[in-house]
Protein backbone atom coordinates (compact mmCIF):
# COMPACT_ATOMS: atom_id res chain seq x y z
CA UNK A 1 0.00 0.00 0.00
CA UNK A 2 2.53 2.21 0.46
CA UNK A 3 4.03 1.54 -2.27
CA UNK A 4 1.41 2.24 -4.42
CA UNK A 5 1.33 6.01 -2.71
CA UNK A 6 4.70 6.41 -3.47
CA UNK A 7 3.96 5.37 -7.18
CA UNK A 8 1.13 7.81 -7.37
CA UNK A 9 2.94 11.01 -5.45
CA UNK A 10 5.82 10.72 -7.69
CA UNK A 11 3.61 10.30 -10.62
CA UNK A 12 1.88 13.46 -9.80
CA UNK A 13 5.20 15.38 -9.41
CA UNK A 14 6.49 14.17 -12.84
CA UNK A 15 2.88 14.93 -14.28
CA UNK A 16 3.63 18.51 -12.62
CA UNK A 17 7.14 19.03 -14.04
CA UNK A 18 6.39 17.76 -17.40
CA UNK A 19 3.41 20.10 -17.65
CA UNK A 20 6.13 23.03 -16.54
CA UNK A 21 8.38 21.98 -19.15
CA UNK A 22 5.76 21.64 -21.79
CA UNK A 23 4.77 25.59 -21.08
CA UNK A 24 7.83 26.85 -21.21
CA UNK A 25 8.59 30.08 -20.31
CA UNK A 26 4.75 30.75 -18.87
CA UNK A 27 5.73 27.68 -16.81
CA UNK A 28 8.10 29.19 -14.34
CA UNK A 29 5.91 29.01 -11.38
CA UNK A 30 4.73 25.71 -11.87
CA UNK A 31 7.88 24.15 -12.18
CA UNK A 32 9.03 26.42 -8.70
CA UNK A 33 6.10 24.92 -7.27
CA UNK A 34 6.72 21.02 -7.94
CA UNK A 35 10.36 21.08 -7.10
CA UNK A 36 9.63 23.13 -3.61
CA UNK A 37 7.30 20.04 -2.93
CA UNK A 38 10.00 17.59 -4.14
CA UNK A 39 12.36 19.94 -2.04
CA UNK A 40 10.06 19.28 0.85
CA UNK A 41 9.34 16.18 0.91
CA UNK A 42 12.87 15.59 0.87
CA UNK A 43 13.56 17.46 3.90
CA UNK A 44 10.33 15.55 5.45
CA UNK A 45 11.65 11.83 4.50
CA UNK A 46 15.14 13.08 5.90
CA UNK A 47 13.43 14.14 8.94
CA UNK A 48 11.23 10.62 9.73
CA UNK A 49 13.22 8.00 7.57
CA UNK A 50 16.50 8.46 7.54
CA UNK A 51 19.41 10.96 6.14
CA UNK A 52 20.17 9.38 3.12
CA UNK A 53 16.98 11.02 0.97
CA UNK A 54 17.78 14.63 1.74
CA UNK A 55 21.00 13.67 -0.29
CA UNK A 56 18.86 12.01 -3.07
CA UNK A 57 15.74 14.08 -2.98
CA UNK A 58 16.31 17.11 -1.74
CA UNK A 59 19.71 18.19 -2.93
CA UNK A 60 18.84 17.69 -6.66
CA UNK A 61 15.28 19.98 -6.12
CA UNK A 62 17.71 22.46 -4.49
CA UNK A 63 20.45 22.59 -7.74
CA UNK A 64 16.96 22.46 -9.98
CA UNK A 65 15.36 25.50 -8.16
CA UNK A 66 19.15 27.02 -8.19
CA UNK A 67 18.94 26.22 -12.59
CA UNK A 68 15.98 27.15 -12.93
CA UNK A 69 16.35 30.91 -11.01
CA UNK A 70 19.47 31.61 -12.95
CA UNK A 71 17.79 30.48 -16.06
CA UNK A 72 16.15 33.72 -16.12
Amino acid sequence: MLAANQGHYNGFLAAGLIWGLYLGEAGFQIKVFFLLCVAIAGLYGAATVGRKILYIQTVPAAVALVALALSQ
